[in-house]
């Protein structure tokens, strides 16, 4: 039996998906080429989020477009299908399994965030030296204060 990618949808689930989905917007002029089927935006979608490439090497595979599916995508995020697909699914986990409230994990990283928001501490006792107020020894020779300079000079 072939193992069918995470990406393909059933027709069960794509049933399901497909009843959250919002009502497809009218062009403005009527004049447009068709609209991508659905089932195959989610795919794509799928595609990108299972594989984590990148929206543009969607092209390539042949599912949709990369512009399709990423407009797609926004359009559905924006109309909460993803969330409430979630929400179902959790549901219908609980009546079937049960999910085991009493031990809980949430997921976190033990590093300083580079974009952290506001310090709320006081600075830090640290040197208050200016970037260039001091040179390294290296970079200049002899007394007079002149870089070095390489090869013969004129006189």
């Amino acid at each position: 039996m072939k193992r069918a990618r995470p990406w393909q949808l059933s027709d069960e689930l794509w049933a399901e998906m497909e009843s959250l989905l919002p009502p497809r917007p009218s062009h403005p002029l009527g004049c447009h080429r068709p609209r991508v089927p659905d089932r195959s935006a989610m795919a794509g979608i799928l595609f990108v989020l299972s594989t984590g490439c990148q929206w543009n090497a969607l092209d390539t595979t042949g599912i949709c477009s990369c512009s399709s599916a990423y407009r797609r995508f926004r359009e559905w995020l924006a109309a909460g299908v993803f969330h409430e697909f979630w929400r179902r699914g959790l549901l219908a986990y609980e009546g079937t399994t049960g999910i085991d409230w009493s031990w809980l994990s949430m997921d976190g990283v033990m590093t300083k965030a580079p974009l952290g928001g506001e310090k709320n501490r006081a600075e830090s006792d640290g040197s208050r030296q200016e970037r260039h107020q001091a040179q390294p020894s290296y970079r200049w020779c002899g007394r007079s204060g002149r870089p070095h300079r390489r090869g013969r000079e004129l006189q």
